[in-house]
């Protein structure tokens, strides 16, 4: 219940702005009022439990955490906490000496236009992988929270979830509430070794917490994360790949599965340059994770009134546990068949949301030199010994994602007959389903293909191609793909095909 006198507060800042402000957003805890280049926000004074800002020193605190915390990404929006006091003529003043009546956050406006929730459908393949590693570097850079993450983090989430949920399960419909909490349970038993194994192993840092496609913002054709959670500790200190969760499940959920799998995809590869193999082990928990996530935004959009959307969301949190095939796919050929084109088109229809993890012995190699995937090598990065040793990280990579049953893409050359022969003992070994495939196109398309490539992690030119037009790759006995002619749909129809 908000007190009179924070309620009267309230109404004044609010008329005060009002007279001022060009627009105002609002939300359930905050106004934010835009001001030519400035955009200045103000807390509510709202006590819902896991957030309370109540009294004005709760709201100054939480604000100076949130400029604080939202710096770390997005220094060149977040400027300075502010005072309004008391003016010597009664009325309200920005910083003067007068009592403090309220304090405010200023921040660089921006164009609305540009948060990726306004425009899903326009994310493209450039934007997805600079996403994605994106996201990567910021949790590289986030510090450590052994305390956090792990099943408590988690379960706090989880346990909110189904108290709010039953509460709707009239609206909602009381046996999807009721399996959805109960299958969540399961899972989080399950997987509690692995969740309280990844705390202690460094999953565990302060994170964004709220990273949906409204939170992030497209400047420049760059992706600036923005508004993470200052007000409760355990929603921001958890495990870096529930925080994924949030951006891959609201990219699927609007139902660009292709773009949260490149963006999963991009995320790997750069993660994969900080963190060790429980960034593909962990990969077993992300089901759950989308599906809290889900969970998460179908009370959220129920007390907004929309049952429908809410309704949505709450069968997507059931489809992200229900289990899906997992299966080894293995796209092979000469520089410049289509390979990658393959795989990522591929990828989206295999096994769990958002699809299998590709790996691409091309980014694998960069990762493995030390440089960005888009930086070209010296001719020592390809020598027989390290293309052994991007081999040897491809199949351990690969069989610790199926492992932890994510299906997977290896996209390689596989020009030697005992690289095809180990991908296909990987599958037996990991007890699932194969399919190696082989592209194929004639030398002048290949060549030219090559030569208009920009933008690549490959560093294969026409000179490289040239050699391996010269070698004998054995018996092929693949599955041939022709790439000539569009085979995108053939990739879709195979991906099907495994489940």
């Amino acid at each position: 219940m908000i007190k009179d006198a924070e309620a009267a507060r309230e109404q004044e800042v609010a008329a005060w702005f009002g007279e001022r402000a060009e627009n105002t957003i609002e939300t359930s805890c905050a106004r934010v009022f835009l001001i030519g280049e400035s955009a200045f926000k103000v807390k509510r004074p709202v006590d819902f439990g896991f957030l309370d800002y109540s009294t004005l020193e709760l709201r100054r605190w939480a604000l100076e955490r949130e400029l604080t915390f939202n710096r770390a990404a997005a220094p060149d929006i977040y400027r300075e906490v502010r005072r309004l006091t008391r003016a010597t003529d009664g009325g309200i003043e920005i910083d003067g000496e007068g009592e403090i009546v309220e304090y405010l956050l200023e921040m660089r406006r921006f164009d609305q236009n540009g948060v990726l929730a306004t425009q899903p459908w326009a994310i493209d393949d450039a934007l997805e992988d600079s996403l994605g590693r994106t996201v990567a570097r910021f949790h590289a850079g986030a510090s450590l929270r052994p305390q956090g993450g792990g099943v408590s983090a988690l379960g706090y989430t989880i346990r909110s979830n189904a108290n709010l949920l039953r509460g709707l399960a009239p609206r909602l419909g009381k046996q999807a509430v009721e399996r959805l909490v109960h299958e969540t349970d399961l899972a989080l038993e399950r997987l509690g070794p692995l969740l309280d194994a990844r705390a202690g192993e460094g999953f565990a840092r302060h994170c964004h917490g709220d990273l949906h496609l409204g939170n992030i913002l497209i400047e420049n054709g760059q992706p600036i994360l923005f508004d993470c959670i200052e007000f409760n500790d355990t929603l921001s200190d958890i495990d870096i790949q529930y925080d994924l969760a949030f951006l891959l499940m609201d990219l699927d959920f609007r139902r660009r599965r292709d773009a949260a799998g490149r963006v999963l995809n991009a995320y790997l590869d750069e993660a994969a340059r900080t963190f060790g193999e429980g960034l593909w082990t962990g990969l077993a928990a992300l089901p759950l994770m989308l599906s809290v996530r889900a969970a998460v935004r179908t009370h959220v959009w129920a007390y907004t009134g929309d049952d429908e959307a809410a309704r949505a969301y709450l069968q997507t949190a059931l489809e992200h546990l229900a289990p899906r095939p997992v299966s080894l796919v293995a796209a092979g050929g000469l520089s410049g068949s289509g390979k990658s084109t393959f795989s990522r088109v591929c990828a989206p229809g295999l096994g769990s949301a958002p699809g299998a993890v590709v790996l691409r012995t091309d980014e694998i190699r960069k990762r493995l030199w030390g440089v960005p995937s888009l930086q070209r090598l010296p001719r020592e990065a390809y020598t027989p010994e390290m293309s052994a040793r991007v081999y040897d990280q491809l199949f351990q990579d690969a069989e610790l994602c199926l492992k932890a049953g994510r299906s997977v893409v290896l996209d390689a050359v596989f020009l030697k007959p005992e690289e095809r022969a180990r991908a296909e003992v990987l599958a037996k070994t990991c007890d699932v389903a194969f399919l190696g495939v082989w592209l194929e196109a004639p030398p002048e398309v290949l060549r030219a293909r090559v030569a208009a490539r920009v933008d690549d992690a490959s560093d294969a030119d026409v000179a490289v191609l040239e050699n391996q037009l010269t070698r004998d790759a054995g018996e092929i006995t693949w599955r041939k793909v022709d790439t000539v002619s569009a085979f995108e749909d053939e990739a879709r129809a195979l991906a099907e095909a495994m489940g």
